[in-house]
């Protein structure tokens, strides 16, 4: 089964557009959304999560519409926003003492293993907290009812590379269960480079490119040279290109450049500049 389903999603606000988005996620994986400020990454959590309603489209959580039985869906998916919704008067000990009224599957046990392991003070008020601290509570929360998908805005934003690098080992574990799924959104790349099995790019409200990681890195090669070398290239071979200290550095399609030239391993989030330049 799929974690998650979503069919020509569009919201219109002044200004900006989520257009017609369509994605994935199968149970098992981990998918992430790549986009600058305003891209629509947020948007589109908020409306997988009914925050926000709908112009068109439709939302499907694990077989279920978004919008029915929404008490079940609340259990079944652990959420973090880029902002973490605590009572600032609350410490973590008494969030987990609410927070096993709100969830029927609330393991307080798990959760007191999340609150050592990722060192959260246990009696300390929530306003006391730093921006990563603050996240890491969300996390310990999110991933203590039991969930079966977890939704992830900005997660890993204000953690130090150790505490992140920790984190993403456990989005990883938890992804690992067939049942179980993950969908993050992240500004750092190189996390969800080494986290996702999926990747999407968004770009002003509009879906650039979904696929596989893996198939993405062996579709697409960086090439150098002059622009008299890239003219000899087939046509559909340059995706995109930009000017360089050493010549031109063109994305291509590894598939179809000829045989004999030299083509070099690009990662996710040169992948991505080089899509949204050819967007703009």
């Amino acid at each position: 089964m799929n974690a998650l389903e979503i069919r020509n999603l569009s919201k219109s606000f002044p200004g900006f557009s989520l257009e017609n988005l369509s994605l994935t996620l199968p149970s098992g994986s981990i998918l992430g959304l790549i986009g600058e400020n305003g891209a629509g990454k947020s948007t589109t959590i908020k409306l997988i999560l009914d925050m926000l309603r709908k112009d068109s489209g439709t939302v499907t959580i694990l077989g279920r519409d978004n919008q029915e039985n929404i008490q079940l869906t609340k259990e079944d998916v652990g959420v973090v926003l880029d902002e973490v919704g605590i009572p600032e008067c609350l410490s973590a000990r008494q969030v987990g003492k609410v927070m096993a009224s709100i969830f029927r599957n609330w393991q307080g046990e798990v959760y007191n293993g999340y609150l050592k392991s990722l060192s959260i003070p246990e009696k300390k008020p929530f306003k006391e907290f730093s921006r990563g601290m603050k996240m890491k509570l969300g996390i310990a929360i999110a991933l203590s009812h039991d969930p079966k998908l977890l939704i992830l805005d900005e997660a890993t934003n204000g953690l130090d590379p150790v505490v992140r690098d920790e984190v993403v080992e456990l989005f990883r574990a938890f992804a690992a269960e067939e049942d179980h799924a993950v969908l993050i959104s992240s500004h750092i790349v190189s996390d969800l480079e080494k986290l996702c099995d999926y990747i999407a790019f968004l770009h002003k409200g509009r879906l650039l490119l979904f696929e596989e990681k893996d198939r993405l890195l062996e579709e697409y090669g960086l090439l150098l040279g002059t622009p008299e070398q890239l003219a000899q290239l087939p046509r559909d071979a340059v995706v995109s290109q930009k000017a360089s200290p050493y010549g031109v550095e063109a994305l291509v399609l590894r598939e179809a450049v000829p045989a004999g030239w030299r083509v070099s391993p690009i990662n996710i989030e040169e992948l991505f500049l080089f899509l949204v330049k050819e967007a703009r």
